[in-house]
């Protein structure tokens, strides 16, 4: 669930002391994943499929710790942005969500670690 939480967060940035920094919360997710371009250049991103953009590197460089932690350092608007991009991944793009997870939690050890967390934010795994 971890994974599951950060993914979507497109707006972190670098670490503060206590959250992530909030400088990138109020890109609009929703033009990003109704564009096949947008979309396809964050999931190139984080694959290491293509280039990053100043975004995608952030979110790339922090994924790993957020993953680890639970995202303990989101804030409440990367939370629900992310659950936002999660719900979205899984009923629309399931493969590139299948992609994610494997490069993410290839042994699904992060995802069965929050199953409780993924019901209370509505994702059905």
């Amino acid at each position: 669930m971890k994974f599951l939480i950060l993914l979507g967060i497109l707006a972190v940035a670098a670490a503060q002391e206590a959250t992530y920094n909030s400088r990138y919360d109020n890109i609009d997710v929703e033009e990003i994943l109704k564009s096949d371009r947008l979309f396809k250049n964050y999931f190139n991103c984080l694959i290491d499929a293509g280039p990053c953009s100043p975004e995608g590197t952030d979110l790339k460089k922090y994924l790993p710790d957020a993953l680890e932690t639970g995202c303990s350092k989101c804030t409440e608007k990367q939370r629900d942005t992310g659950n936002k991009v999660i719900s979205w991944l899984i009923e629309n793009r399931p493969e590139e969500w299948t992609s994610l997870k494997n490069k993410y939690d290839p042994d699904n050890k992060l995802t069965n670690r929050y199953p409780e967390l993924a019901a209370k934010a509505g994702i059905s795994l």
